[in-house]
């Protein structure tokens, strides 16, 4: 095994967990520590981010990223997964014109609380919500606070329709697919996803999963400190032992009082921690020693 830390950018192909996804990476590179950003489930495709070695630690950040998805959906049919891997709830005539799509989706621009699906990794009693599922439970699920900045209408050909969509974490597509087709009288379930970014990365810098191990992964591998969206603050050398110690520092040390939250970088471009002002302290979120 080896110790090799950054950000890996995988195409995950459909049917593949994102766990399964890590597994495969793990053992084709002889990484000790291996992990993702960001669930993508098996139906879906396209990019995953990988944290191989100490970037591990960068998860939760990642999956506070914005996403962006390629979204087909099936007019007509209702499933209880939302998704096409589920079993048929109900099915209706298709009657749905264009404008009539095109109104729909003007209704699901901007804030909005999202009610999330049944089969989803989200506890309620310690318990998952998919296993109640999978049990034949249907329990009320709180609405979550979501963001879509951006939703088009690419393709609509009934029953079939195409979606792109820019939006916050946390934001169930299957779940719009299917309140896109309540709102227009049809009900609908999520045929296709491939996620095309997530955060800074793009699917043009995705790696796919098949040939991990076996081409040059360079244009595919980002330092820990490139991978996240948090404002960097450069410090000089002599503050980096300070730094690692977790050391107490006035926030006018960083120049940084105006940001809620940013990481530390040595001039080298390393990560060396992330933090957040606090009664005008640095307060340390994550420390990153040497690798």
């Amino acid at each position: 095994m080896i110790d090799l830390h950054g950000i890996l950018i995988v195409d995950k192909p459909a049917g593949v967990s994102s766990a399964l996804a890590v597994d495969r990476v793990k053992h084709s590179l002889g990484v000790r520590r291996v992990g993702h950003g960001g669930t993508l489930d098996p139906l879906a495709t396209g990019v995953l981010a990988i944290c191989l070695g100490g970037a591990t630690k960068l998860a939760p950040y990642l999956l506070a990223d914005d996403k962006e998805y390629i979204a087909d959906g099936i007019l007509g049919v209702e499933m209880d997964t939302l998704d096409r891997t589920g079993a048929i709830t109900a099915e209706r005539e298709v009657a749905v014109t264009r404008e009539a799509m095109l109104a729909a989706i003007e209704q699901f621009r901007g804030e909005q609380d999202q009610i999330p699906p049944m089969y989803s990794a989200i506890k309620q009693g310690g318990v998952r919500m998919y296993e109640r599922a999978r049990a034949g439970e249907e329990v009320e699920r709180a609405a979550r606070r979501i963001r879509i900045d951006h939703l088009e209408l690419v393709m609509f050909e009934p029953p079939r329709f195409r979606i792109a969509v820019a939006c916050s974490k946390g934001t169930y597509i299957r779940s719009l697919v299917a309140d896109l087709g309540t709102a227009v009288g049809a009900g609908a379930h999520l045929a296709e996803l491939r996620r095309t970014r997530a955060g800074k990365f793009t699917i043009a810098q995705a790696v796919p999963l098949d040939r991990v191990g076996v081409i040059d992964l360079a244009p595919h591998l980002f330092g820990m400190s490139a991978a996240i969206t948090l404002p960097a603050v450069v410090v000089a050398d002599e503050l980096h032992h300070q730094i690692r110690s977790g050391l107490q520092m006035p926030v006018e040390t960083l120049t940084a009082e105006n940001h809620e939250r940013f990481q530390i970088v040595a001039t080298s471009g390393r990560l060396l921690a992330i933090v957040h002002p606090e009664d005008g302290k640095v307060i340390y979120d994550r420390v990153f020693p040497e690798p």
